[in-house]
């Protein structure tokens, strides 16, 4: 027996379906504590640039750091789901998998807070 053929949107129809997808995975993430915590730190940041005179150059480079975070948070909450779901045991692979995961989370947050560093640093000190 075969599975009846999916049938895939196509123009404007492709991008309403993938903008639902993209919601509805935005609202999956808004659920974990750690991208709630990012995101807090995303408007905190924003402020603090702004309040030291940041340009409109230097803000659009954090905003694009943070939608890194974001993108690398939410592939780090997949993957959890995936490990959690095909490996509910303890397995190395997946401690890997998951390991790895933070780490990349961990990088994007690094990024994020030299970057912040340097530009307010920038401003309050050498401005």
């Amino acid at each position: 027996m075969t599975k009846p053929a999916v049938t895939k949107e196509t123009g404007f129809r492709h991008f309403i379906a993938a903008a639902s997808y993209s919601w509805a995975g935005f609202l999956r993430v808004l659920k974990e504590a750690a991208f709630r915590q990012e995101l807090g730190f995303f408007f905190v940041s924003l402020v603090a640039l702004a309040l030291v005179g940041a340009s409109a150059g230097e803000i659009v480079i954090a905003v694009l750091l943070f939608l890194g975070l974001f993108s690398m948070e939410a592939m780090n909450t997949a993957v959890e789901e995936v490990i959690d779901r095909i490996s509910p045991e303890i397995s190395i692979v997946g401690k890997h998998a998951k390991d790895l995961g933070s780490f990349a989370v961990t990088c994007m947050i690094a990024a994020c807070c030299l970057y912040l560093g340097f530009v307010l640093g920038k401003h309050l000190f050498f401005g």
